[in-house]
């Protein structure tokens, strides 16, 4: 039976290691497409391009897949076991996001779902495909229709169970698999998550900017970013967990079983001098099998020198002076940046 094998799936994703499973319709998002247009019509996306081009498939998932008629929710959680904001105070270190202190979730996630999408297949058949944040799927709007959680004012997903702290990952299936019921708002009238926002990312609850936010600007943004922003940005290099860190709901949030998403000692608090003088190869090595390596030696060292410019720290002026001729131009202009603003 059909209701049995939903049971028996919600087992298995537990036991593979995943924290909540849960099922919709690719259809059960009818709201994305005008919130998705009416974002890239403000042009909040920034350098996103992507965003743009695959708008036909992110504003419909069953666009995606027209032979889909369920899609499997999961979450898996990455709690972490200190404190984010803590770094915050100490602005000769570099502040890295939580997520990004260890393993790439991507390739940890898409291990799980392939492994239960080949589960599903040997039990009833069918046809399967596996997605975790590398293509055009809305996966929160999912999430929250398939009961995981609900969108928060950060517009990040919030569960009753598992907090903030957790990835999402996807299985579209042509198999009819009972739903789950959508999950409602539990916000109320709390706003710590905008209220916290450095750069002042929402224009409005449920709504971001993503050209004020320092996650884009650290992560997406390629070269210099504003100088009115870079002021804002503090000592954080990649990332930034302040939104979720305060959101009230992480008290239920539940411990990371997956040992490889807690953070390497070395990232949870490194020296920005240090940081500041990697070349590609050493940078690379640091980085190895981390979602970091993605940005590359540039914009990252671009990151460390806005931090270094906003530490205060005169010792570390001779440290973004040796950059002030680097190759690449936003390295460049960084390091003369921090430079004066330590003189």
């Amino acid at each position: 039976m059909i209701s049995d094998l939903k049971i028996r799936l919600v087992a298995e994703a537990h036991e593979i290691g995943f924290d909540a499973c849960r099922i919709c319709r690719p259809w059960d998002v009818p709201q994305v497409p005008e919130r998705l247009n009416t974002f890239l019509e403000k042009e909040r996306h920034g350098q996103m391009g992507w965003m743009a081009e695959r708008v036909q498939w992110r504003s419909n998932p069953a666009a995606l897949w027209p032979d889909a008629r369920s899609v499997i929710m999961l979450g898996e959680s990455y709690t972490p076991d200190h404190d984010p904001l803590e770094i915050l105070r100490h602005p000769d270190l570099g502040a890295i996001s939580v997520y990004a202190q260890n393993k790439d979730y991507h390739d940890l996630v898409k291990k799980r779902l392939k492994r239960l999408a080949r589960w599903l297949i040997a039990e009833s058949g069918g046809e399967v495909k596996v997605f975790v944040d590398t293509a055009p799927v809305p996966e929160k709007p999912l999430g929250a229709a398939a009961g995981l959680g609900w969108q928060g004012k950060h517009t990040n997903l919030v569960s009753r169970k598992m907090g903030n702290w957790f990835f999402l990952g996807s299985v579209f299936t042509t198999l009819e698999l009972p739903s789950d019921e959508a999950e409602v708002d539990y916000c109320g009238s709390c706003s710590s998550c905008l209220d916290v926002c450095p750069t002042k990312a929402f224009p409005a609850p449920y709504q971001l900017d993503a050209r004020r936010c320092i996650s884009y600007l650290t992560i997406e943004h390629k070269g210099p970013v504003d100088e009115e922003l870079r002021v804002l940005m503090g000592n954080r290099i990649y990332g930034c967990d302040d939104c979720l860190a305060v959101c009230p709901w992480n008290k239920f949030a539940v411990d990371a079983r997956e040992l490889r998403y807690a953070a390497r000692e070395e990232l949870k608090a490194p020296r920005l001098a240090e940081l500041a003088a990697l070349d590609d190869a050493s940078f690379r090595m640091l980085f190895s099998g981390s979602p970091l390596k993605r940005i590359g030696r540039d914009r990252f060292v671009r990151n460390v020198l806005y931090a270094i410019g906003n530490s205060g720290r005169p010792e570390l002026k001779e440290v973004a002076a040796a950059l002030v001729d680097d190759p690449d131009d936003a390295v460049a202009d960084a390091a003369r940046w921090a430079s004066a603003r330590l003189a």
